[in-house]
């Protein structure tokens, strides 16, 4: 994975997944920062007003792995009585500036680690994408309330009822996927990059990719003709049923990819790594799983 990339730049908007507003006076308000306005709209289900929320990377147009923080992330990093991360690679930026932030009781969570995925067998990597895995995402929002509850416990049947409702809403998720899984079980995927691939999994398609494309992508680096090829013959002998299509990352191999699809007639999903304009965590899920079951004929 490329990881994000640390940079002084002159611009930086910091806002809430809903446009969280300043701290009143009076009594201590948690303030919790998110790298990605992903967790920022998961912290905000669980965390509801009473707690600010500022979230890092907000443009669906940014891909994430380019991004550039500044001293202000720094200062919201600083003010922070909840960080969290998504780990694995994805946001080196926030232990980087965590460390220059003078704020050592900072409750810092980190989403891979908390989700418990394990190392890719075949590229030797993790896929920190761990927002599309609901079962590790639980795992988070899990932690996540017994985090505030702990430094707030005046609000814990708030944030316990929150945990409750949004895990219901995940367990709907989780049921839209076996039930995909149990028409389309071994239908052959193929995916620009490993971001959706837990969803895809998890509703038992199989990633038909070589390795060596998709991780080429993600790492920013040439795709080698012979892996090219290889891919491209995934739609020319309809080996796959529907291509995953990472669309905040684009190029010359992606854009081939993309054609031969279309030539083939095979299903497209475009995907994102932030949340779309306008969606929470749940809604833009629950249409990621019902593109997905359209696309193999599960719907």
């Amino acid at each position: 994975m490329r990881p994000v990339a640390l940079f002084a730049v002159s611009a930086l908007l910091l806002t809430g997944c809903a446009a969280a507003s300043p701290a009143p006076s009076g009594p201590h308000r948690l303030s919790i920062v998110a790298s990605t306005d992903v967790w920022g709209d998961i912290a905000k289900q669980i965390a509801g007003t009473p707690v600010t929320i500022t979230s890092i990377i907000t443009d669906p147009s940014q891909d994430p792995h380019s991004y550039q923080a500044d001293a202000r992330v720094q200062l919201a990093l600083s003010k922070a009585d909840v960080v969290i991360e998504n780990g694995g690679g994805y946001d080196d930026f926030v232990d980087t500036m965590l460390k220059g932030a003078s704020n050592s009781n900072v409750k810092l969570l980190n989403a891979v680690k908390l989700s418990g995925v394990g190392e890719d067998p075949i590229i030797h990597d993790v896929n920190e994408h761990v927002w599309y895995d609901f079962p590790g995402v639980q795992k988070v929002v899990a932690k996540l309330t017994s985090t505030l509850s702990s430094l707030d416990p005046s609000k814990a049947s708030l944030f316990a009822a929150n945990e409750k409702k949004f895990d219901a809403s995940l367990a709907t998720l989780e049921s839209a996927e076996a039930r995909i899984k149990s028409t389309a079980s071994g239908t052959g995927a193929a995916i620009t990059e490993p971001v959706p691939l837990y969803l895809l999994e998890a509703s038992g398609l199989v990633d038909k990719t070589p390795p060596a494309f998709s991780k080429a992508i993600e790492d920013g680096t040439d795709v080698a003709p012979v892996v090219l090829q290889q891919t491209l013959a995934l739609f020319t002998n309809h080996d796959v049923k529907v291509l995953a299509y990472n669309e905040q990352t684009t190029g010359p191999e992606t854009q081939q990819v993309l054609a031969a699809a279309k030539s083939a007639g095979v299903a497209i999903v475009p995907v994102t790594e932030t949340l779309p304009t306008g969606k929470h965590y749940v809604g833009w899920m629950t249409d990621n799983v019902d593109a997905i079951a359209a696309a193999v004929g599960a719907k």
